[in-house]
């Protein structure tokens, strides 16, 4: 009898101590929930657990709840192998950074901090394009020219719908740029929407190393003898100033009658590469005011040092012209320098600032909206060319450039061209 009692004592003892264990376990749990939720009330009621008066608590934000939740999911996760602490907290960035719904303000991890500033060197691997979020979707700005995005017929304006098959509508823009990018060779399929299609396109497009040149220039005879000079600017980045005066200063060489400046499809870059650029062409005067939440505008004028001032001029845009690109049309078109041809332009009139973080990562800011000389904000209004000239992709395929062609008919003649515009 008392042998068993013993038994059955020893065999009741373990499952006592496991319950008990448990009970303990569930209360701490239930203390650690408690304070987190009498942290949230004090939060929400205006003050802080130290007692510390929160004047606006949808303004003052206190970050013990975050802190709350990473040290919960330390201790009580089921599966701790599979928290990767490092991605988490580039989510919680991310995820705060996106919840402004501003496609042009981005957290960006060092891997994607790497690639936009090799972008702006002129390198990168991928299909070549340049895309933005408009209303939660992915919107292309521009394909990079002579990339496999081009090459491919993607065109500005086009809506991506899905990548590889996968749904990328409400997806953050890094999200849909990350999948879309991969190693040279590979390829990947767009679904994209075109407006004036009644069905969805299809595009398959071979990734590759994408080089883009920052500036391409050639002297253009035209029938009445003169001689026109052409640059095309890609990008706006780290050299491609300097590379516009060369290409500039070797082209003055040759006695030039007029000079073509071409931005189309260029998304822009750096303020300060749009700013030196239209000191080429003008001897005084304000080139762009960024104003920014508070303060008064900060106007940004011209060198007073240019290479071209005097001569005949043409900026050619469309639809993939975008930021410095647009503050370069929209100076040269306020103060008269230039005659403005294509199709208006992207209309981004933002101005974002790059702001390195521990680690390598980095968040881009959008800090100011830039104003043109004549007052006019771009991200309304974009820059209304002062010759309307379409170019149909069936031109871009043949390779006809209509845009081009009535720039230099209007520098050989010195007058308007009018052009029929396609819709």
């Amino acid at each position: 009898m008392t042998r068993a009692v013993r038994l059955f004592t020893c065999t009741l003892l373990p499952i006592f101590t496991l319950v008990l264990g448990w009970q303990l376990g569930m209360a701490m749990q239930e203390r650690e929930l408690q304070d987190i939720q009498e942290n949230l009330e004090l939060l929400y009621s205006g003050q802080t657990a130290s007692g510390t008066v929160i004047q606006d608590p949808e303004k003052e934000v206190n970050p013990a709840l975050m802190w709350g939740v990473w040290r919960l999911l330390q201790k009580h996760y089921i599966a701790p192998e599979k928290m990767k602490t490092q991605e988490m907290l580039y989510g919680a960035v991310g995820g705060m950074v996106g919840a402004l719904e501003d496609p042009y303000t981005v957290f960006m991890t060092p891997t994607e901090n790497q690639q936009f500033h090799q972008s702006l060197q002129g390198t990168l691997e991928g299909i070549g394009a340049e895309l933005t979020l408009r209303d939660g979707l992915v919107v292309v700005v521009a394909p990079i020219k002579g990339s496999p995005a081009a090459e491919a017929g993607l065109a500005p304006e086009d809506v991506i719908l899905k990548v590889d098959g996968e749904d990328v509508t409400g997806k953050s823009l890094v999200q849909v740029v990350d999948k879309i990018r991969g190693p040279k060779g590979t390829t990947v399929e767009l679904t994209i929407e075109r407006s004036g299609e009644n069905e969805f396109i299809t595009l398959q497009i071979v990734r590759n190393e994408i080089h883009v040149p920052s500036v391409e220039f050639e002297l253009k005879e035209t029938a009445t003898g003169g001689t026109i000079g052409y640059i095309a600017l890609n990008q706006f980045g780290d050299d491609s100033v300097e590379e516009a005066q060369e290409a500039l200063e070797e082209l003055m060489k040759n006695n030039l009658t007029g000079l073509v400046f071409d931005v189309r499809f260029n998304g822009g870059g750096y303020l300060e590469g749009a700013v030196d650029l239209v000191s080429f062409f003008l001897s005084e005067g304000k080139v762009v005011s960024v104003q920014r939440r508070t303060g008064e505008p900060i106007h940004h004028y011209v060198t007073g040092r240019p290479i071209a001032g005097d001569i005949p001029m043409v900026v050619l845009i469309n639809e993939g012209s975008a930021s410095a690109s647009e503050i370069l049309a929209g100076a040269l078109q306020d103060h008269k320098r230039a005659t403005i041809i294509g199709k208006k332009s992207f209309g981004k009139g933002t101005v974002q600032e790059v702001f390195d973080l521990p680690g390598g990562s980095s968040i881009r800011v959008t800090t100011a909206k830039w104003l043109t000389p004549g007052g006019r904000d771009l991200s309304s209004e974009g820059v209304i060319p002062d010759i309307a000239v379409e170019r149909t992709r069936e031109d871009i395929e043949n390779k006809n450039d209509p845009q081009m062609q009535a720039a230099l008919e209007w520098l050989v003649d010195g007058e308007d061209v009018t052009k029929e515009e396609k819709e």
